[in-house]
């Protein structure tokens, strides 16, 4: 039975207005949205309750606006690595909460004012001052002090305001996006470059964290070191197509997540008549246990200086 709102026009003396109902979707249609299958949706709501509200046995599911929020905000945390039960847990607690705090400051570990001073011009989603925060940091000690000293404690902070209360997904979306070109636009074009065969960047197979790899490629660049940049999410195939094609003289793989920084990818590459280094960076491959020939680099200045002395030399 539908509501009988009892707004102005009551008031006013017209006919009471039918309150229409909320729109809803299949389980099909949300599934498309996510990107998911419909298996998992039910999944989803057999084990951690993240079904439609309204379903009643006998009916067919349909999702509300406010079903569909709670399972984004799931996907949300499933993509920053969270389990499916943390996830879960998560979005029902997120979206249980009637209010949101007010926004608060990002507070930026550390005495850096170049960070303090870009994570407010993130929270305020000043595209133009964070732009030119990064040059200036860039401009004074480099683009991997920029990074360690003033990009990544910002980028800390806000995903431990969106892990918090949801919010800043926005601050992190346009941090990122800045970031990006700013390195873009730091890094020189090579008409020569030191190394004869190129150092081949790339993110692991469904990987999609490459910010950090433009860092590393402006960062050779700047001391002569030719690279060939495939960014996110290259599939195990295509990179040992672009091995074939490109004979480089080293891959360099970057893994943000646990759960991308399989080992197995390298055993898909094609043997080569001239000899191949193989270098792992990032997080996700903490736990890894890499094969004989690959060298982890845990830090991105040990990982310039490592990669610039293995494929072009010393400089003099």
């Amino acid at each position: 039975m539908r509501r009988v709102a009892t707004g102005p026009d009551s008031l006013l003396g017209n006919p009471p207005r039918e309150e229409m109902p909320e729109p809803s979707l299949p389980v099909a249609a949300v599934a498309r949205r996510l990107g998911v299958a419909p298996s998992t949706l039910r999944t989803w709501d057999r084990r951690y309750g993240l079904g439609p509200r309204g379903h009643t046995t006998g009916r067919h599911r349909r999702y509300s606006p406010e079903d569909v929020a709670r399972l984004e905000l799931m996907q949300r945390a499933l993509l920053r690595g969270a389990s499916p039960a943390e996830a879960a847990e998560y979005a029902l607690k997120v979206h249980a909460e009637p209010e949101k705090p007010a926004p608060q400051p990002i507070v930026v570990p550390g005495e850096s004012t170049l960070a303090k001073g870009l994570g407010r011009a993130a929270l305020a989603m000043d595209g133009l001052g964070v732009q030119r925060l990064l040059v200036e940091a860039i401009e004074a000690d480099g683009v991997v002090a920029c990074w360690d000293r003033v990009v990544r404690p910002v980028l800390t902070a806000v995903a431990g305001r969106w892990a918090h209360s949801g919010a800043c997904v926005e601050v992190e979306h346009l941090l990122n996006e800045c970031v990006l070109a700013a390195m873009i636009a730091a890094t020189p074009l090579l008409g020569r470059a030191r190394n004869p065969r190129p150092v081949l960047l790339s993110c692991a197979p469904d990987e999609r964290h490459s910010l950090p790899l433009y860092v590393l490629r402006a960062a050779l660049a700047r001391r002569e070191v030719g690279t060939q940049m495939l960014g996110a999410a290259l599939p195990a195939d295509a990179l040992a197509s672009a091995v074939r094609r490109t004979a480089p003289a080293a891959v360099v793989l970057w893994a943000q997540l646990p759960r991308h920084g399989d080992p197995a990818v390298f055993g898909r590459l094609p043997r080569t008549r001239q000899k191949i280094r193989m270098f792992v960076c990032g997080p996700g491959w903490a736990l890894a246990r890499l094969p004989s020939q690959v060298q982890r680099l845990d830090v991105l200045a040990d990982a310039v200086d490592r990669i610039e002395a293995v494929v072009a030399g010393a400089r003099e």
